[in-house]
């Protein structure tokens, strides 16, 4: 079992910064592929970001394109979520998730997280 802990969310004005982290447990972390998902309220869960296990190839939504960056640190069993310039619309709850090899897509996880807040004020 995967145990994966996000941490960081809040309250940010519009065009800020926040940094979000991911801490997943397991001794092949560095094996698994990680992904960002979020969920505004009313609306569906959706794809914000993935990272392999490699680091060399990263996923992104259109939606932040640009402005979100997605990063791991395997020797801390940690994947991140650099979010720049951020709108009122990217306020949702944002959830990691851990997928253990093998990969056949990035956008289905095994493992998530309870989520952490973000909130973006105009």
């Amino acid at each position: 079992q995967v145990q994966v802990v996000e941490s960081g969310g809040g309250l940010v004005q519009a065009g800020g910064s926040l940094r979000l982290s991911c801490a997943a447990s397991g001794r092949t972390f560095s094996s698994y592929a990680m992904g960002w998902f979020r969920q505004a309220p009313g609306k569906e869960r959706e794809f914000v970001a993935a990272i392999r296990w490699n680091s060399g190839f990263t996923y992104y939504a259109d939606s932040v394109k640009g402005r979100f960056t997605i990063s791991r640190d395997n020797a801390k069993n940690t994947v991140y979520l650099q979010m720049n310039s951020l709108k009122p619309e990217d306020t949702a709850v944002y959830y990691c998730a851990a997928k253990p090899p093998p990969v056949v897509t990035i956008l289905v996880y095994d493992y998530w997280g309870q989520g952490t807040h973000v909130n973006v004020s105009s």
